[in-house]
């Protein structure tokens, strides 16, 4: 876990950053090793050296505890799409492609296979984990009200537009597209070489369809 400063970062905002990270790296390794029901907040409290109360001054719930690390995405999109210079498939393209880049670049160190099972069992935790689910499910849903309201902005149209609104839609759902070509990918023989290429190569496939249709 990085512990220098960022760009600008106070002191106080450099320990609530550092201290929210540790909160949920712990909460993560935990549900991982013995199952999200069966971990309470108050253990992973007690894991961190704070209070129960603590835990929720940072995280609303439990489950954002693991998924409240998606809330960057939301913004991310949200400027991306402001972008005059390029199309909104472009820039989802790019966050997209730099999201994929860090992921992966997670899968380059020593404990490569270790780093591959994690991030498979994490997905899978979460699939089967009605709670997480759900709110997995409720997360996408705020993205593609982000995204909407941005193209409403970007084209001074309503954000309840029909055709904005699938726009929206279609461009969030190529997240799904990205992680479903990921797990795949990774669950075979584990072997990391060429991935990005071969899950960019998935993505790609998708974002054409897409274009065919946005340009209509």
């Amino acid at each position: 876990m990085a512990t220098t400063a960022e760009p600008g970062e106070s002191l106080r905002e450099r320990k609530k950053r550092l201290m929210r990270r540790q909160l949920s790296d712990t909460a993560a390794e935990m549900f991982l090793t013995h199952g999200f029901d069966a971990v309470r907040v108050a253990e992973v409290a007690e894991a961190c050296g704070v209070s129960e109360k603590t835990v929720f001054n940072y995280f609303p719930s439990k489950e954002a505890l693991l998924l409240d690390r998606l809330e960057p995405t939301s913004e991310a999109l949200s400027t991306a799409l402001a972008r005059p210079e390029v199309t909104p498939l472009e820039a989802t393209l790019g966050l997209l492609a730099d999201e994929l880049a860090a992921t992966v670049a997670g899968f380059a160190g020593p404990d490569r296979d270790g780093a591959v099972a994690a991030y498979l069992r994490f997905g899978d935790m979460i699939d089967r984990t009605p709670a997480l689910y759900a709110y997995s499910s409720a997360m996408t849903d705020r993205f593609v009200i982000a995204a909407c309201q941005a193209l409403a902005r970007r084209t001074g149209g309503a954000p309840d537009d029909p055709e904005l609104l699938i726009t929206a839609a279609a461009l969030v759902g190529l997240w799904r597209v990205q992680a479903s070509s990921l797990r795949r990918h990774l669950a075979g023989d584990g072997d990391v070489v060429g991935l990005t290429e071969a899950v960019t190569a998935d993505v790609e496939r998708a974002a054409h369809v897409l274009e065919r249709g946005l340009n209509g």
